[in-house]
């Protein structure tokens, strides 16, 4: 098993590289925080995080908010260093954040699956459903590759954990009887039917589907093939309009052999099929491209990875790119995850061709800023750095040693004008609070000096009423900050 195992990661190693040099200059420094934020003076709204990398997205939506998870490509970059190479293998934890408004996004650390199972070779892209169950609760099973080894699950019943692995070895992997000529059972793509089935695709090269069992981690059917042409990996799966809509990439081949009507696909581009009897090889109808390659609309090419998700109303399209490398002074291959709006018609159903920006999506409401603020939510940042607060998705933010930190969020609204400012922290230091930049007009300021974490109030030193971006300016070398809001 250990000679497979091996053989799997270095297939996967080698299919997965394909990362062209960005040719700019590196130092030595590997810093934890990036020399200069994509977001802060821009506005744009991608990448997601500017301080993480994280590729391979997936999502669920609940409670309102939406949770997306992301191979946690960072730990790769702190590993090797900026010098290094992106090869994965160094990677055992999956990256948390969510959001309400698509624009500012809370961070809730990372995964360590290999604390919670120690049997893994590496974690990468993962896939996650949920279900209310007879005990009341909803639970969360999040499927991830093991490696190329095998697909992995763990499950929580809240969306930030904690989480806890039942079983002592992937779901699947490459010794599973049924996958035929498919030796690379990963990349899984998860999803819940309309009558509260559970089903799993995943291959590299060529491409399988299951249903789940009863209980979402085991196999409940035979695994058969989906005829996915030139398939490469990043399956994903939706079900929409009582259709399952499989998606994945393509090859990095010329596609010179393409005989179906539709058009055809460029390399290592996002394709979708769509069936209405999953098992049934034959019932798999190809749809479309619906994302090229980022090499194709302007950014580095890389591999690609997608995910589709409707979140009030609207449909996104989360994928990675390496726009954020720049910005850590790297061209390794470290990958950051950006999301945008897509159409698709839920009645065929299908999707409309996407593009990758910067700009990324529209906020869809205000940030309340008389609601309690985790500080570990942000639009943009400079210089801060995390600590977790000691309950699952909870974190402490302060600056980077000898910096001065900024938090920016986007679109605040301040209806009627804000009195007083409340913060959470510990320390020393002060946290200062700008209307619409670093250096713009002063809302208010809070000194902290104070051990413990407590809760401090001070008041608001300008008149304003409307809606800002907010810049949250943190300075002291010993200060920790939990959470803010405006009385």
């Amino acid at each position: 098993m250990d000679k497979l195992r091996k053989n799997m990661s270095l297939w996967l190693l080698a299919a997965c590289c394909v990362v062209p040099p960005c040719g700019f200059a590196k130092s030595n420094r590997n810093p934890a925080a990036p020399a200069t934020s994509p977001k802060l003076a821009s506005g744009h709204a991608n990448p997601l995080l500017d301080f993480l990398f994280t590729a391979d997205p997936t999502a669920v939506e609940h409670d309102g908010r939406l949770y997306v998870y992301a191979t946690n490509d960072h730990q790769q970059y702190e590993t090797v260093g900026r010098e290094g190479r992106n090869t994965y293998e160094h990677i055992k934890s999956l990256a948390m954040l969510s959001t309400d408004d698509m624009v500012n996004w809370t961070f809730h650390g990372v995964i360590r699956t290999d604390s919670i199972a120690p049997w893994i070779i590496a974690s990468w892209a993962p896939s996650i459903i949920k279900r209310k169950e007879s005990d009341g609760q909803t639970h969360f099973y999040l499927y991830f590759s093991n490696s190329g080894f095998g697909t992995g699950v763990l499950t929580a019943t809240s969306p930030v954990g904690p989480w806890s692995s039942p079983l002592d070895k992937s779901l699947i992997d490459a010794n599973s009887p049924g996958l035929g000529d498919c030796k690379v059972p990963f990349d899984p793509g998860a999803v819940i039917d309309g009558q509260g089935n559970g089903w799993l695709a995943f291959g590299a090269g060529t491409a399988r589907i299951m249903r789940l069992g009863p209980d979402l981690t085991s196999i409940g059917s035979e695994i058969k093939e989906i005829k996915a042409p030139h398939h490469f990996e990043a399956n994903e799966l939706n079900y929409i309009n009582d259709t399952f809509v499989y998606t994945y990439n393509t090859d990095w081949k010329a596609h010179d052999d393409w005989s179906l009507s539709s058009e055809k696909p460029t390399q290592c581009s996002m394709v979708y099929m769509t069936s209405p009897t999953p098992l049934d090889p034959d019932s798999w109808q190809y749809g479309n491209n619906y994302l090229k390659n980022p090499g194709d609309y302007g950014f580095d090419y890389s591999n690609n990875h997608t995910h589709l998700q409707k979140f009030k109303g609207r449909w996104y399209i989360f994928y990675h790119t390496l726009a954020l490398q720049r910005s850590f002074n790297t061209d390794g291959g470290f990958r950051c995850v950006c999301a945008d709006e897509i159409e698709v018609d839920e009645n065929a159903p299908r999707i409309s061709m996407g593009r990758p920006t910067l700009k990324g999506a529209t906020q869809t409401q205000p940030l309340d800023p008389f609601a309690t603020q985790q500080a570990e939510t942000t639009a943009a940042t400079q210089d801060i750095r995390f600590r977790p607060a000691g309950e699952p998705g909870n974190l402490w933010v302060a600056p980077q040693q000898g910096q001065t930190g900024i938090i920016c969020v986007r679109g605040a609204r301040f209806s009627p004008p804000p009195s007083r400012l409340q913060v959470v922290a510990a320390g020393q230091g002060t946290i200062e609070v700008h209307l619409d930049s670093p250096d713009g007009r002063l809302l208010a300021s809070v000194d902290i000096d104070q051990p413990q974490m407590k809760k401090l109030e001070t008041g608001v030193q300008a008149d304003f009423q409307g809606h800002a971006d907010l810049f949250l300016i943190l300075k002291g070398d010993g200060l920790w900050f939990d959470s803010w809001n405006f009385k």
